[in-house]
């Protein structure tokens, strides 16, 4: 099928055609024009004459645009699953569930449409401020380029876009190229649900082309972005003055207290460590055990992970289907070639299908491995034994990262302490580091990032503050 660009309210665009394949079999199954310099113009021209209608529409209407797209995101879920399931290579009940999310997070973000607003200040409370009234609002920052990855191209999409159009802001949205055909349908949703002409428009092309004469467009006001730490870094060298949200990547570690119901970490490791391919950027990836409870703990987790079903992600039965692409099996096939060849051991998986690389469990690891210094992205994960709790999460902590850590444990006091010593984002206590509530403020410290996501934590980030200060008759 052949998609379009949206441009002011078109769908429109005649350059060369973007082949999006299945990832599992390779069929093509759609074309998208890829934007050229003029088209990313027309988009940025339209984003600019809408921003006055969305700023002035008042919060009532956005909320019902927002709760218009929650409802019809409801109705073509089915669509948008396959779609995900095809294009992503995401199982078919991985899928549904972010379809579901993303319905959700335009509801939150229509109920923060109505709750967006500022304070009095006490500007008396100085001399200088003696005879004055003074109060802040927010207003939105104008246009926002957003530019989402593939591992979840609805519902990472809908937060950046959600809070967007709450703030009353308009958008460029420039999805993954091997995962664009999620977005087209849900700007169509957003069309279909009475958004403005130019308030959302959709661009296509890679990061070095559109993806630069995006992010140095000085028209732009606000860039956010999720994806690599070495694009994000670039992102903040060459943006210029404007607001930047980055969420970036992550070593993902788990903490295995001995207290903990073995059993039970077992299934949600196996779970978050392996679907939609370790390709999340809080995939589990590094375990730490400690050394009484290792042995039983491997046993289990293999025992969980070899139970899930590999194959083609749009069979009901499926667990982990394929990598984004065969570029991306070579990467961590070599990765974990280089680290059994300095003494890591495999415990399962470690052989691939096309595609489909099989989950993978390492051991004997040590800190000057790619598989526990830098983010897999991938379905591998690594069992690391420690000494004691302390030491545990001593080793969790030692990382350029810190986007969310999983602890496992049932002492309150250990809670505590791990919330003292980890530097993360989010601590996830007994369950995984996947774990992410769509309202809750989401985001990474050190390398992961800057801001936070969660419809009202990204609206704050999509607005300025304003301060109105009055002067009194005296």
């Amino acid at each position: 099928m052949e998609y379009k660009l949206l441009l002011d309210g078109q769908w429109i665009g005649n350059g060369n055609l973007l082949e999006v394949k299945n990832k599992y079999d390779g069929a093509t199954v759609g074309t998208l024009p890829i934007a050229s310099r003029d088209d990313l113009d027309h988009a940025i021209d339209a984003a600019q004459r809408a921003e006055d209608v969305m700023a002035d529409m008042p919060a009532y209407k956005r909320a019902e645009i927002l709760l218009a797209t929650a409802a019809l995101l409801k109705e073509r879920s089915e669509d948008l699953a396959r779609t995900i399931a095809a294009e992503a290579g995401k199982a078919l009940k991985f899928a549904r569930a972010e379809v579901d999310r993303a319905a959700s997070t335009f509801t939150i973000a229509a109920e923060e449409a109505k709750r967006l607003h500022g304070e009095t200040i006490p500007l008396d409370a100085v001399p200088a401020g003696e005879g004055y009234f003074g109060f802040w609002t927010r207003r939105p920052v104008g246009v926002i380029a957003a530019i989402s990855p593939f591992n979840f191209p609805l519902n990472l999409v809908a937060h950046k876009v959600a809070p967007a159009l709450a703030a009353g802001n308009t958008i460029i949205l420039k999805p993954a190229t091997s995962t664009p055909l999620t977005a087209v349908k849900l700007c169509q949703i957003l069309v279909d649900a009475g958004l403005p002409a130019g308030a959302i428009n959709l661009v296509v092309g890679s990061g070095g082309t559109v993806g630069e004469w995006l992010i140095t467009d000085p028209r732009v006001d606000k860039i956010t972005f999720t994806g690599s730490p070495e694009i994000g870094r670039h992102i903040l060298a060459v943006a210029g003055i404007k607001k930047v949200t980055l969420e970036l990547g992550n070593t993902s570690p788990v903490v295995v207290a001995p207290d903990a119901d073995l059993d039970f970490v077992a299934k949600r490791c196996a779970v978050g460590a392996f679907y939609n391919s370790g390709q999340v950027c809080i995939s589990v990836q590094r375990i730490y055990s400690q050394k009484q409870v290792y042995e039983p703990f491997a046993e289990k987790f293999v025992k969980a992970t070899e139970a899930m079903i590999v194959g083609d992600p749009l069979d009901e039965r499926v667990d982990v289907g394929p990598m984004i692409d065969s570029n991306e099996v070579d990467r961590i096939e070599g990765w974990v070639n280089e680290a059994q060849a300095s003494g890591a051991k495999v415990l399962t998986g470690a052989k691939r299908e096309g595609t489909v690389y099989y989950p993978t469990i390492l051991t004997g690891v040590n800190d000057d491995m790619k598989v526990v210094t830098e983010e897999v992205f991938a379905p591998v994960a690594s069992i690391i034994a420690s000494d004691d709790f302390e030491s545990a999460l001593r080793q969790a902590n030692d990382t350029k990262f810190g986007l969310q850590v999983g602890v496992f444990t049932k002492d309150i006091n250990r809670v505590f302490q791990a919330v003292k010593r980890l530097n993360f984002g989010g601590v996830i206590v007994n369950d995984t580091p996947n774990f992410r509530a769509d309202h809750m403020p989401y985001g990474g410290n050190r390398q992961s990032g800057l801001g936070r996501e969660g419809v009202k934590f990204a609206m704050e980030d999509m607005t300025n503050i304003q301060l109105v200060a009055i002067r009194l008759d005296s």
